[in-house]
């Protein structure tokens, strides 16, 4: 392991164990913090999965249901009905600290409901009513599905980095910081015995 270039000095020498004591600390801290991270991440990963599969399973459903409501009515009503909007929402989009890492909170709120449906009963079938009614108590779970993916992400490259930072200090930083510690300690005895030496020489 390469050292540090640096003076072989008393002051030196209470400053390499300094930064030494700093850094181990430090990577203490941060292999902490990752340990914690995984865990959190694990947890946040199951609840994606759980989400994934739910949206999933309720959209090919509520898809199926939407085939069958355009094949009983005629194309133009069914592009004119499904177009219109039924409820009209606003999102508020934040942030959540999960172990300094900010992960996006998104909630919706309603700000319009329309009497009823935004069509004609006349105009459309029953499994019109049925898709839009699955469409829309989908939607809530589809924003809770993207908001915990983007902070599976964030995650996922927070932790990545961390890992950088804690093998920078466990294979590089430390290994140097000792090294060093050990060529100056050497160099003073060294010198010392080089005084002495030279003290008896004189007597």
């Amino acid at each position: 392991m390469a050292r540090l270039n640096v003076n072989p000095t008393r002051m030196e020498l209470k400053k390499l164990k300094t930064r030494l004591s700093t850094a181990v600390r430090g990577h203490k801290l941060l292999k902490d913090k990752s340990d914690e991270m995984i865990r959190r991440f694990s947890i946040l990963l199951k609840e994606n999965k759980r989400l994934r599969d739910e949206v999933e399973k309720e959209l090919a459903e509520t898809l199926r249901q939407f085939s069958v409501a355009r094949s009983v009515t005629p194309s133009y009503s069914a592009e004119t009905a499904f177009a219109l909007p039924s409820v009209a929402l606003s999102a508020d989009c934040g942030t959540e600290s999960v172990m300094g890492v900010d992960v996006p909170k998104i909630s919706l709120t309603q700000t319009k409901n329309a009497e009823g449906l935004p069509y004609a009963y006349s105009e459309i079938t029953s499994e019109a009513d049925y898709s839009v009614a699955r469409a829309s108590a989908l939607l809530p779970k589809m924003v809770e599905l993207a908001q915990t993916e983007k902070a599976v992400r964030m995650l996922a490259a927070e932790i990545e980095r961390n890992k950088r930072r804690v093998n920078a200090l466990e294979y590089i930083m430390i290994p140097q910081l000792e090294e060093t510690i050990k060529y100056v300690r050497n160099k003073l005895d060294e010198n010392e015995r080089a005084s002495l030496v030279r003290l008896m020489k004189v007597k």
